[in-house]
């Protein structure tokens, strides 16, 4: 059984491993008070309090074809929304609450709207749904750990009743599956304590997705929380261990592999700056500079970087964020060759960058200047040729009279004499593309 799912897991996430890139957008009503998503959790908001943003949610100048035009523009591939967040409001027009966008001023399907637009640019789409749910009335609260109301013991409520929640859970997923065409990407979040796996019925649940969207593919968060990972992490993956590990806001530092060190799909979900939500105080962002490395760090790691972004309660994604991704995306086009389709190069970590490759091209992702000539360790004998990858243009492999000493070793320089030191062409990430004679 287990060795079918590992054989199934390869063949689903086969594009997903190709394209390495996406954007997380988390929207929902916590964007009016802008202090992030967790913001009931926080302040513990009861229901009836939080009631004031589903009155207040309008917004009028959501465009998803000019999210999808900068998620393009940026060099990604795919796109992952917040369908349903912990707070259970639903950007979907499920037939199953009243709590529901379609019910709000805005009174639009805005998880509609994000599918086809995202779809007609040529990304993949995948949506976030939330195991957890603050407003359902059966959802456990007094006593949870996460619950708003967790301390409060006029919220204790029969666990008998969470049999109910499940079965609404169960069928708002149905709901997506079913009513919103091809999905690419289930994610699902997250698991906590007790509640985790057989807790959301979770085999039924999968065997539900497996029925409807068999090509789907489904993070490992049924089965864990962001801190752990579940049976993914072994060889021995249970039937809703899911199809990719999600670590979160750290990218690990070997990649993720299995308990016999083979490797597994992962995606690194990262905010752009320190909130998944909008928080209109918030404006630590990484640059353009960080995110290009991170992203390069993710595939020398054999992973992908899932990118996040949060509009605000217009429905505008902020003018920092697209700068950033604008920049990245100007970034990928010329050097994308060294991220779509790469895998970790089986080389050690050069002490200048990092290494990607596909096939007989090996990518040196070069970060730092370097003195005189640029190293390749063990590689002596093997590069065929060095072009600079963002313009084609030639560089020298060479053997320059002090580098005598290391016989097994391969170098190279963008000018002559190659001894010099010469400034790197792009400081964020300056990519060399050598083709290697013995892999060809």
């Amino acid at each position: 059984m287990s060795q079918s799912i590992i054989e199934q897991r390869t063949e689903r996430t086969k594009w997903f491993l190709q394209d390495r890139f996406g954007m997380f957008i988390h929207w929902g009503l916590y964007v009016i008070p802008a202090r992030g998503e967790w913001i009931r959790n926080g302040e513990r908001i009861s229901v009836e309090d939080y009631q004031v943003y589903f009155d207040e949610f309008n917004p009028e100048r959501y465009d998803p074809k000019e999210w999808a035009k900068a998620a393009k523009a940026a060099g990604m591939k795919y796109a992952v929304l917040t369908a349903k967040h912990h707070d259970g409001f639903c950007l979907f027009d499920s037939q199953l609450t009243e709590y529901k966008s379609t019910n709000t001023t805005c009174g639009r399907d805005l998880v509609r709207e994000f599918l086809d637009a995202f779809r007609a640019e040529g990304l993949k789409v995948g949506l976030y749904y939330s195991l957890l749910d603050w407003h359902h009335p059966d959802y456990q609260a007094y006593g949870d750990r996460h619950h708003p109301m967790r301390d409060n013991e006029e919220y204790k409520r029969d666990p008998e009743r969470f049999a109910s929640y499940l079965d609404y859970m169960h069928g708002q997923v149905r709901e997506l599956l079913t009513g919103y065409g091809k999905l690419d990407i289930m994610w699902f979040d997250f698991s906590y304590d007790e509640m985790k796996g057989e807790a959301w019925r979770a085999t039924e649940l999968m065997e539900m997705i497996r029925s409807i969207q068999p090509h789907i593919i489904v993070d490992n968060r049924l089965d864990a929380g962001g801190e752990g990972g579940g049976s993914i992490y072994t060889n021995n993956p249970n039937l809703y261990a899911g199809d990719f590990a999600s670590p979160e806001q750290i990218i690990p530092p070997s990649g993720v592999t299995d308990n016999e060190g083979n490797s597994i799909p992962w995606e690194a979900c990262i905010t752009l700056n320190n909130n998944w939500g909008y928080s209109a105080a918030d404006h630590t962002y990484k640059s353009a500079k960080t995110v290009i490395r991170k992203l390069v760090e993710c595939v020398s790691k054999n992973g992908n970087l899932l990118l996040n972004v949060g509009p605000n309660a217009k429905g505008e994604i902020p003018r920092e964020s697209l700068d950033i991704l604008e920049e990245v995306g100007e970034w990928l086009g010329k050097n994308g060759d060294s991220i779509y389709g790469c895998v970790e190069a089986g080389l050690p970590k050069p002490e200048w960058g990092r290494y990607t490759r596909k096939g007989n091209k090996l990518y040196a992702h070069l970060l730092e200047q370097s003195i005189g000539p640029i190293g390749l360790v063990g590689l002596a004998g093997r590069v065929k040729q060095a072009r600079l990858l963002s313009d084609g243009s030639e560089v020298f492999v060479t053997r320059p009279w002090n580098v005598h000493l290391f016989e097994k070793d391969a170098f190279f320089n963008f000018a002559r004499p190659e001894t010099a030191t010469y400034p790197l062409p792009d400081e964020r990430n300056t990519v060399v593309e050598l083709t290697l004679i013995d892999e060809e």
